[in-house]
């Protein structure tokens, strides 16, 4: 009985029976998921995957958002991208993923082809967290990602095939091939933190596709190796120096990812989101503006000192990225409104000179030591007449340490689909359990 086996075996038992509580907690993922999804569709990376799924795909009734109906694995494809799209989708901390923007999507496509009731739809999404979540702590995460693999589309595929299998019925052993093959399916790197590009807009969706697809070749009997995950080439050993097996297994149906979820406040990296706060909150307790600012130093874990520091003004994913950017757009803008990274505004002048202030984002132990469980850094800002600032965050909000309430993600839902679904699309979304995938969303505004 391998490691893969067990979580396979596990997660098959849930079906009809993951407390409500849980189901209750997806309904949040889900609207603050479909909000993502919503506004990411219309940005221009997103509408080319869009095109390019709609070109691809067969018919079918999965709707793409922003664009047509297609069969599962494309409008997988599509949805992940979009809800991708504009870092705004949510976090497991401590894997450094977005389940969200993979599990969402691919339970979506396969619940609409299937015609899956709403409460099928939740008990998937619970599941696919749960796989997403434990693969991606059991690959030893920060070793993971600064070995430059990106965890959403590394440890997602497996986050897909379980929703996917919840909704195909699997067994244990089914859902054990999944992983199998899921496991050959795995792919994305860091590079577009060092030379740009789209490709990460991309990764959530490719994970979702590529989940997906591995369920529905076991579901064809197609056999994926037994220990996909933990052998002796599995997924933890072979993309990460310091893998963490038992995390696989530990503290089973104790323990659930969906209960850890960061939903973000802001659209940026949530490495960095500690900065972000402590910077805004500094602002409004000394009404700060930038002619009284001398410099600005700044705190956190290696992970956002290494990947994070960088020059925002150079293009909209690299705003989305950086430290420094998003420490200036806390103090002269709101760092909480997308229109902050929208292409035109991010090289303002003042913007632009303001981060040229932050003077250095360091690494501190205080922070790599709850790394990535518990997200922290620190602000210092040097005023002109000598005066020091500083706050610290450890556990920013949204994150599991100061959860946003349920009138917070529906304010949010409500800001990222204004424009495309009406104002009693949130009503609609929170009474999924009363519909199916195919009745759940709203209608498209023209």
């Amino acid at each position: 009985m391998t490691p893969s086996r067990r979580l396979a075996d596990f997660l098959a038992g849930l079906d009809g029976r993951v407390d409500d509580r849980l189901t209750g907690t997806a309904i949040d993922c889900l609207v603050d998921t479909l909000g993502a999804i919503v506004y990411g569709s219309r940005l221009p990376w997103s509408q080319s995957v869009i095109a390019h799924a709609a070109a691809t795909g067969a018919d079918g009734p999965c709707e793409i958002v922003g664009g047509t109906r297609t069969a599962p694995a494309m409008a997988a494809l599509a949805n992940g991208a979009s809800a991708h799209g504009f870092e705004l989708d949510d976090v497991h901390e401590e894997a450094i993923s977005h389940p969200g923007a993979v599990v969402v999507p691919a339970a979506l496509a396969l619940g609409q082809e299937l015609d899956a009731s709403g409460g099928e739809l939740l008990e998937a999404i619970v599941i696919g967290y749960e796989a997403m979540g434990r693969a991606g702590i059991a690959v030893g995460p920060a070793s993971h990602m600064l070995g430059g693999f990106h965890p959403t589309s590394m440890s997602g595929v497996f986050g897909a095939a379980a929703a996917a299998g919840r909704l195909l019925g699997f067994d244990g052993e089914a859902m054990n091939h999944a992983f199998g093959i899921a496991a050959s399916l795995a792919s994305g790197t860091m590079e577009f933190a060092a030379s740009g590009g789209m490709a990460k807009r991309l990764h959530a969706g490719r994970a979702a596709e590529g989940g997906l697809t591995a369920a529905l070749l076991a579901d064809r009997s197609f056999e994926g190796s037994s220990d996909g995950l933990a052998g002796e080439y599995g997924f933890c050993r072979v993309f990460t120096d310091d893998p963490h097996v038992d995390r696989l297994t530990d503290r089973l149906g104790e323990r659930w990812m969906i209960d850890e979820i960061t939903v973000k406040p802001y659209p940026s990296c949530s490495d960095i989101h500690p900065m972000v706060q402590a910077a805004e909150e500094l602002r409004a307790e000394h009404a700060l503006t930038p002619d009284r600012i001398a410099h600005i130093d700044a705190e956190g874990p290696t992970k956002a000192a290494t990947q994070n520091s960088m020059d925002g003004t150079a293009s909209v994913m690299a705003a989305q990225y950086s430290a420094e950017f998003n420490i200036a757009a806390a103090i002269l803008t709101d760092p909480a409104d997308p229109a902050t990274f929208d292409a035109g505004r991010i090289t303002d002048d003042a913007i632009a000179s303001l981060q040229a202030k932050v003077r250095s984002i360091r690494p501190h132990p205080d922070f790599d030591a709850t790394y990535a469980w518990k997200m922290g850094g620190r602000v210092r800002i040097t005023l002109t007449d000598g005066t020091v600032l500083e706050r610290t965050v450890h556990g920013q909000r949204g994150s599991m340490h100061a959860p946003l309430t349920r009138g917070d993600i529906d304010a949010k839902f409500r800001l990222l689909t204004k424009d495309r679904w009406g104002a009693d699309a949130i009503e609609r979304i929170r009474s999924v359990r009363t519909l199916t995938a195919r009745t759940l969303l709203p209608e498209s505004a023209t």
